[in-house]
């Protein structure tokens, strides 16, 4: 049973239905269910409503309502978030302000190398608008199908193309950005070059939603890339994944768009689950390496050439590289379907983890026996981007405890790991963004000058703390209560 609307959010809900119309103010709790939990279904909460606004005019007079009325505003995209950042709090008074009909592709220009779109668009139907003009949009994520461009840049979205084209943030050039009181900030430009004071539009890229809603974006689009060269490796070790990031360097320059890595727990998780690794050799730790041009460049000879040199080097144990795109498609399932693959153990406690790529080895020797000594058992199934220092840390429940049980250990479990980071400088969010559960454990690890400018941000551009709030950082204490 949820308590009834308050008078005054009576009100808005009526402000809201004229503003965008009757049908795209979601209140019944069967419509809610879609938005309401990520999809995970780690977080959840209850909203007032789902506001569904179709034109930035109109996220202009939705936001411009609540913050008349002092209401809460969680914006949402594909809802395909890691940490809770798109999901309301439990009081039913926030509303969730879904961009998912703004989905418009606005303009597509190849000579200057822009795409102009809302923020509802689905990152896979950039991808193929930008295709159309034989460009590419760089951007891969697994959710690619699902989550959405405002997502993206909200997030500053990786991915397993960082190495070569890096994150959201090196794609964006303009934002049309709607602010909490419902003014709009034009800054739709495709200046390649602009020196005219501070870079607003950098301000409102992985600020999920705290400072205002993107509801437009200028991207750059790239050269396509149809010629791949694609190996599936047995590695040394961790240590030898660095080093040969140098090797791979040198020999495939920047044509060089993925190196990934794999442990031998999560690479038997895919195994087990149908896939079929080429390789005989048995190593702990596996990689996955990309280099692509256009149509007609050799990749396969400088790929050659550097795993050639990493074999004799040590770096290397054995390797199997693609001879067709089905063999391509085969080796990166082996990368990707980790994280569906490792289900079948139960809730994982993630971890979204950066830290130099010289010490990558260093991480991974400290934290693994500290994970050990918390709780024995603790199964480790580890996979990244050595390109960009970012592993996947993830954990599951050792065999002897119930899921329920395992929970109970997250916190620690994740203090654990994120000391690990902190003791070589490292990010407990790399790609995945703060959201509302890591809030409090990023502004613990900065420094109370870093804390306080980034509050005075926030507290500038949104006084009334009515965007987002909890997510990137902890509510204030008079807030908590």
């Amino acid at each position: 049973m949820t308590d009834a609307p308050t008078p005054l959010l009576v009100d808005l809900l009526t402000e809201l239905r004229s503003a965008v119309g009757d049908t795209h103010v979601l209140t019944d709790p069967a419509d809610l269910a879609a938005y309401d939990t990520d999809w995970r279904g780690a977080y959840s909460g209850r909203p007032l409503a789902v506001v569904r606004p179709g034109s930035t005019a109109e996220v202009a007079a939705v936001l411009a309502a609540t913050h008349a009325a002092g209401v809460a505003v969680v914006p949402q995209g594909g809802n395909t978030g890691m940490s809770g950042g798109a999901v309301p709090d439990d009081s039913g008074s926030q509303v969730i302000l879904s961009l998912g009909r703004m989905r418009a592709v606005r303009e597509v220009d190849a000579v200057g190398g822009t795409i102009t779109v809302e923020s509802g668009c689905v990152l896979a139907d950039v991808q193929a608008a930008a295709a159309g003009v034989d460009r590419l949009f760089p951007l891969t994520l697994g959710s690619q199908g699902s989550c959405t461009i405002g997502g993206n840049i909200s997030t500053n979205a990786g991915g397993t193309a960082v190495l070569r084209y890096g994150m959201m943030r090196s794609q964006v050039l303009g934002l049309e950005v709607v602010l909490p009181d419902g003014r709009v900030w034009d800054g739709l430009r495709s200046l390649r070059k602009d020196n005219t004071g501070y870079d607003l539009k950098q301000l409102f890229i992985g600020a999920e939603g705290t400072l205002g809603v993107v509801t437009a974006a200028v991207l750059t689009i790239q050269p396509a890339t149809p010629s791949r060269a694609t190996a599936w490796v047995a590695l040394r070790d961790v240590a030898a994944a660095a080093e040969l990031l140098g090797v791979l360097r040198d020999h495939g320059g920047d044509r060089l768009t993925t190196w990934e890595l794999v442990s031998r727990p999560a690479r038997d998780l895919v195994v087990a689950a149908g896939l079929t690794d080429p390789l005989s050799t048995s190593s702990e730790w596996y990689g996955l390496v990309e280099l692509a041009g256009p149509a007609g460049a050799d990749v396969a000879t400088p790929l050659e050439a550097a795993l050639g040199e990493a074999v004799e080097a040590g770096l290397v144990l054995d390797a199997a590289i693609a001879g067709s795109p089905a063999q391509r498609s085969g080796l990166w399932a082996l990368r990707e379907r980790v994280s569906e693959a490792q289900e079948v153990h139960g809730p994982t406690v993630k971890h979204d983890v950066s830290v130099p790529i010289t010490a990558l080895a260093d991480f991974v020797a400290r934290t693994g026996p500290a994970i050990e000594a918390h709780l024995p058992g603790t199964r480790l199934f580890v996979y990244g981007h050595v390109g960009d220092g970012n592993l996947h840390y993830n954990l599951s429940r050792p065999e002897h405890l119930t899921s329920e049980e395992f929970l109970t250990h997250a916190a620690a479990l994740s203090d654990v790991v994120n000391a690990s980071v902190a003791e070589l400088t490292g990010s407990i969010s790399a790609e995945h963004g703060l959201g509302k559960s890591k809030a409090a454990a990023a502004a613990a690890y900065k420094s109370d000058v870093e804390v306080a400018l980034m509050r005075a941000v926030k507290d500038a551009i949104d006084p009334a703390g009515l965007m987002n709030p909890g997510a990137v950082l902890p509510l204030p204490p008079v807030l908590l209560g």
